[in-house]
């Protein structure tokens, strides 16, 4: 077997590895991620130009990735209350809350910078 088809072959592997982790307890979700996954993979299986294919492995690595950090799991307990199941894998960022008056600051520099500096457009 040849690198390159080893390569396919991992990245096959990988996301369904990471499917299976990240859609863990709801047999929907990954019956339909194992469908869309087959899918993809059957689909491109007549590409030969080893950069395409190294371009679609790059992009199967990245969907696992993104599926990893960013996919989370939210089970409603009760109407209005859900519980997250986060793995370790779970990007989290701080929560920085919003503050209205930053906005207001923000929007009165750019209207008096913008005061000052008249577009090259609008002069004759």
């Amino acid at each position: 077997m040849n690198n390159t088809k080893l390569l396919v072959l991992q990245s096959f592997k990988k996301l369904h590895r990471v499917r299976m982790k990240v859609f863990d307890g709801d047999e929907k979700a990954l019956a339909a991620a194992r469908i869309k996954i087959n899918e993809e993979y059957s689909k491109n299986k007549h590409v030969k130009n080893a950069d395409t294919v190294m371009t679609m492995i790059k992009l199967a690595d990245d969907v696992a990735t993104e599926l990893k950090t960013q996919v989370i799991q939210a089970k409603q307990i009760k109407p209005g209350v859900y519980k997250a199941r986060l793995t370790e894998d779970i990007l989290k960022l701080d929560n920085v809350p919003y503050n209205e008056k930053a906005v207001e600051e923000k929007i009165r520099q750019k209207s008096s910078k913008d005061q000052k500096n008249p577009c090259c457009s609008n002069t004759k």
